[in-house]
Order: C-alpha cells, then structure tokens, then sequence
C-alpha cells in the first residue's frame, strides 16, 4: 500500500518536488512506494510545468491536512501564516511534516516540535537549511556524537553573490545589487537577504541542532551587508582576508562534557582568511564548515537555492518517512525526531571575543596613530596590524586589525576613539573570523 503525500503548494519548489517524485528511474526504489494524492494550489486554471489528474489538485488546504488517508503533508508554500496553521493541524491530525520553511520553523519551531513529540510524529527539514546542501541530518545522525564546537556559515547565496561581484569587479553595493534583482538573484525587497534575517533563521536552527537546545530567535545577534564597501573589500585584499556575510554559532567556553555550553550566534560581514575554505565560496552558492571533537573540521559545499537543489532535499526527507513508515517498528527513531526541550543559553555580544577591522577617517596631524594605540591600550585592545594607506581629500585613511579582544572592550575603545578631536569618522568596523 503506497504512503500519501498531501503537497502544500505548487510553486518553484514544489513543482521540483512532483518533477523528481514522477521520475523514478535510476533513483531509489522507495520512490515507487510514493502516491501524490492531494496537491494544494491557489488556482486550478493556472498552466504548470507538471501534469496532474484534475482529481489530485485542490485549493482547499484544510482539505489536505484534514483528510485522513493522507500519511505525509509536504509544506512548500512558504510564509509564516497560513503555513504555521496548517503544520499543526497536520500534526494535530497524526501526520508526518516534511517543510522547506526556515522561517516558519525558526519563529515557531517550540510550537511546532512540542506538538509533533506529543503526537508522535515527525517534522522534517532538510530543505529549510542550505537548500540542495545536507546538514540537518548530518548534524541529527552522522555527527550527532562529536561534542560540536562552531557550526560557521555561508547560508544567504544573494548576500554571496553581491559580497563577490564587490570582490572581483571593484563594484559598489548598489550597483550589484540592482543588477541582482535584474538577474532574479535578489528579490525586489531584498531586506530579509541584506540584512541579514534570512541568515539569522537558518543559524538558529543549525544551532539548535548542533548544541542541543532550542533557539530564540530574538537572541540572534543580526547585521547585514549594507555598510560594507569596496573601499573595505580592497582593504581586506590587502590584508588577505575577504569579506563573507557569515552565520556563526559557536561555543564561548572551551570544550567540555556539558550538553549546555554558553553559544554564541550571530550574523554579521566577516573578513575571512583567503587561506579559510569559505573564502573560495562564491557566487549563489552555500556552505555549512563545522568544527567538533573529535571529528574536526567537516565543510558542506553545493546550491542553496533553486527548484532542483531543494526538491532534492524535500524528496530525501520524504524518502526517509516512508522508509519509516514501512519499518515495522512502532517507536520513533530517535535521530529522526526532535530531542531537546531546554533553551541554549546565549552570550551576549558584548562578551562575544573575536578580532576587529575598524577602519579611520582623520585630519592631517601628527600623533594621531599613536593616540588611537593609547585608547585601545586602556581597554587592554591589542593591535595585529595598522596601516595608513592614503588620503581621502583632506583626510588621512588608517586601518587596523585587532588580536582576540572582548567585543564590550572594543566597542568603549572605539567610542572613545570617535571623541578625539583628531578623528573625522569611523565608516567600517567588521569582525574577523
């Protein structure tokens, strides 16, 4: 008997979903074991990509998740509402969850995974993280017995593929931006990509999953890529370093046996060392680098987006609940469902230790290096490198890179800085990797 699939929406991803789920050969034979029995859409006259008995395709979501012949409801819709509705009452209604919906998850994941341990069922989402990229079950099964120390990555292939355009062409923000939303890379509001939100939802649940313990999503310390310029992209060349939007989760105590380390996480540009692997992630393209003992350092690379990549992700998600479902078991797997009930405790940026590129505007007058060495001395802020590279008009240019310091040190040191007469401005602060 085939397990049924209720399919929430019929958009980019989901079409990719019905595509590769129709085309079994050469793929896994469980994919035979696969009925699409109901498919959720907003118009029954609109022309697809894919065919469809007229039967199968209904505008009526309750419908779907309400129908009790239906073993797995696949939500591809995105948005927060009426998706989040719609996976409880799935939940509610005994069925398993496969969902692409970072933002969903991310915002209501407490909800939604209390419910599915309740009901018994599960809640996949492979394609909600990295797209064609596997690392949510990577961290739940291959890697779920290292102690993890940093999940780091690059998650938002627009901000990818703005940051490197800047590298290679010299180019401004604007410029590349406005070119990406021609090419379809941006969205014509780009806000959640260049501010960082989209990122900031796909580190909370990598986090949650790496340390064990659920996520606020409010306890994301978020910064976007607007302020960056090529003038700092030229200085990070220089350097040796290029600038990445990073998603970082990381441990801000040592190792150790505690399930519950303090983590921090964040989303801020990066100068990342050329010689790291991600420095050579660019374009539209992803990647997750997780540091753990004892397995060390692991780099997941491929497409974060696009209809093939993420249905490929939907679909091994799929492929595992029916494998499940046909298993003759009745106790869920443990590296499937979701284990943790407690909040990670976050450390607040200002306890965040990290190095610092800060880059000077200021007059023309002698002293002024060895002043600004005074003022990050106070605050026990050491100096890696500082070079005076040139003049921007009337103003002498200087930059710094700081060794390790307390975040809340530097930020005094910086305001103190900014008061000296000396000082005309501070148009870029970033933190190294």
């Amino acid at each position: 008997m085939g397990v049924k699939l209720g399919i929430l929406g019929l958009g980019t991803v989901g079409t990719g979903t019905v595509q590769l789920l129709q085309d079994g050969t050469g793929r896994h034979p469980l994919l035979q074991e696969i009925e699409i029995y109901k498919v959720g859409v907003r118009s029954l006259d609109k022309s697809r990509a894919v065919t469809l008995p007229e039967s199968v395709l209904t505008t009526d979501l309750d419908e779907i998740v309400n129908d009790p012949k239906v073993d797995i409801v696949v939500e591809v819709m995105g948005g927060l509402e009426p998706a989040r509705s719609l996976i409880l009452k799935a939940i509610e209604n005994g069925k398993h969850i496969v969902t692409a919906n970072k933002a969903v998850i991310s915002r209501f994941g407490e909800e939604i995974f209390t419910s599915a341990n309740k009901a018994g069922v599960y809640v996949m989402l492979e394609a909600a993280v990295g797209g064609g990229i596997p690392v949510i079950q990577p961290l739940k099964q291959s890697l779920s017995v290292n102690r993890i120390q940093s999940v780091t990555g690059i998650v938002n292939g627009t901000t990818n593929y703005i940051l490197t355009r800047m590298q290679l062409e010299g180019s401004n923000f604007s410029d590349v931006l406005a070119d990406a939303q021609r090419l379809g890379y941006a969205e014509a509001d780009p806000t959640a990509d260049v501010e960082g939100l989209d990122a900031a939802d796909k580190i909370a649940i990598l986090a949650s999953l790496a340390f064990d313990g659920r996520i606020k999503l409010e306890d994301v310390y978020c910064e976007g890529i607007r302020q960056v310029s090529k003038t700092d992209i030229a200085y990070a060349e220089k350097l040796g370093f290029v600038i990445k939007l990073l998603a970082i989760a990381k441990t801000t105590t040592p190792l150790s046996p505690s399930s519950n380390p303090p983590i921090s996480v964040r989303v801020h540009p990066t100068l990342v060392p050329k010689a790291h692997p991600l420095a050579s992630i660019n374009g539209v393209n992803n990647a997750i680098f997780v540091e753990g003992e004892p397995i060390g350092q692991v780099m997941l690379y491929g497409p974060g987006a696009g209809a093939g990549a993420t249905a490929s992700s939907v679909s091994s998600d799929i492929l595992n609940l029916v494998a499940s479902l046909k298993s003759s078991t009745k106790l869920p797997n443990p590296l499937l469902g979701c284990r943790h009930q407690d909040y990670c405790q976050i450390t607040p940026i200002a306890e965040l230790v990290t190095r610092f590129y800060a880059r000077f505007l200021t007059k023309d007058q002698s002293g002024v290096i060895g002043k600004i060495g005074i003022c990050f001395g106070d605050r026990g802020v050491s100096l890696e490198s500082v070079v005076q590279t040139g003049f921007q008009g009337e103003l002498a240019e200087i930059v710094v890179v700081t060794h390790d310091v307390r975040e809340g040190d530097f930020r005094e040191a910086l305001a103190e800085i900014h008061s000296l007469p000396a000082i005309d401005s501070i148009p870029s602060v970033l933190r190294v990797l």
